[in-house]
């Protein structure tokens, strides 16, 4: 199979120009040969804490939420995080995955909150694993990967690759996204897809390179520092 690593530059608390932006990139991946594409955190909305907290309307409300049309009928299965509604207060920040033909296939919650998520969302409570095409896959959410219980429990329960979608910065961040990424290849001998943000998010930059790592941490496929774009790699079954 081959899977996309997407790094996207987001625009502010936007669903409609983000999913279109994101679709536009799917396509691209697709004609270049994807079966699956990820993206990064937040992806439908940027990193806007502030604005996710004052505006439910920003929250999707669901796998099926209308918004995601676009992006579920791309022709190609779809990994994508967005701020989405619970049975709380708070919406959950999740990735919701979707296979080929638009079907819904899995939907993830962030279990480690970082710094002031905290009072903006509720936290996950299980693990995300799911198959498609043969291959099955583990979720994670930028801080989820730097606790290793997590990778361990997917490589446990037979997991092949796993897809993070994560925000990481320039400056250390962008050195601490090669450094964790590659670590949980090499622990867990698990494929690691990172999709990432580019250019500004919230009170961050992006620094892209949205990357897949092959199990023992040797660099696949890796994208630049500066333009919305895809790491390309094919990962056997």
């Amino acid at each position: 199979m081959k899977i996309a690593a997407a790094q996207l530059t987001c625009a502010p608390a936007d669903v409609a120009a983000n999913t279109a932006r994101a679709a536009a990139l799917a396509e691209r991946a697709r004609e270049a040969g994807a079966e699956l594409v990820v993206f990064p955190e937040l992806a439908l909305t940027g990193y806007e804490t502030e604005a996710l907290a004052a505006d439910p309307a920003l929250w999707l409300a669901g796998p099926d939420d209308a918004r995601l049309d676009a992006l579920r009928s791309t022709g190609t299965a779809v990994a994508v995080n967005a701020a989405v509604r619970t049975d709380g207060p708070l919406p959950a920040i999740a990735t919701l995955v979707y296979g080929a033909d638009g079907a819904h296939a899995a939907v993830y919650a962030k279990q480690h909150l970082y710094g002031d998520e905290r009072a903006v969302f509720a936290a996950g409570r299980r693990d995300g694993h799911v198959e498609l095409g043969g291959i099955r896959f583990s979720l994670g959410i930028c801080f989820d990967n730097h606790v290793p219980q997590l990778a361990a429990r997917a490589a446990a329960a037979g997991c092949r690759v796993h897809l993070a979608s994560s925000l990481y910065g320039t400056g250390d961040g962008a050195a601490e996204r090669a450094a964790v990424h590659a670590r949980i290849a090499a622990e867990h001998g698990l494929y690691v897809v990172l999709a990432n943000h580019v250019g500004p998010a919230g009170p961050w930059t992006g620094c892209g390179r949205a990357a897949v790592w092959a199990p023992g941490g040797a660099l696949l496929a890796e994208a630049d520092d500066r333009t919305p774009s895809f790491a390309l790699a094919d990962v056997p079954a």
